[in-house]
């Protein structure tokens, strides 16, 4: 079994990650598991390792499994710029992933291939249906919103 990251952890500045991360950790992901109240929109929990601060970071993200994989959608809603665990993925792409009770590691991979995009894209707009309105802000911004794989660390 691989080590979990390890270092101090800085909360976000939004309320409501603090209050999901929170509830999501505490009760081991019976609680927490989706979006805003909204039961429909599984959630899991990404730490990561920033890229400036070397500080774990820790998000909600949509859950979007295929085999074993998974996969985080750097959309910020549609905004014209990244969020900022993407810099903290490209940086240190070793991820915990929690996905119920146990969290464990993962190899954050950008996508580049456009086939590969495009599956996995699909998958996301299957699981949270807004990604799909995310995407022409994002493109009418001049941005491309970048997945990334995150598959286990063995």
């Amino acid at each position: 079994m691989t080590d979990l990251l390890e270092g101090e952890y800085q909360p976000s500045t939004q309320q409501w990650v603090r209050d999901n991360v929170e509830l999501y950790e505490s009760t081991g992901g019976k609680e927490g598991w989706y979006l805003r109240g909204r039961k429909d929109w599984p959630v899991v929990v990404i730490t990561s390792v920033g890229a400036k601060s070397g500080k774990l970071r820790k998000n909600p993200v949509m859950r979007v499994e295929h085999d074993g994989a998974y996969l985080a959608v750097a959309s910020k809603g549609g905004a014209p710029e990244h969020p900022v665990w993407y810099r903290n993925f490209l940086v240190n792409p070793v991820v915990q992933l929690q996905d119920g009770p146990e969290p464990a590691l993962y190899r954050a991979r950008l996508i580049e291939d456009q086939a590969e995009y495009d599956e996995w894209w699909q998958r996301a707009v299957e699981v949270y249906e807004p990604y799909a309105d995310y995407k022409p802000k994002a493109e009418a911004a001049g941005r491309t919103i970048p997945l990334f794989v995150l598959e286990p660390v063995d």
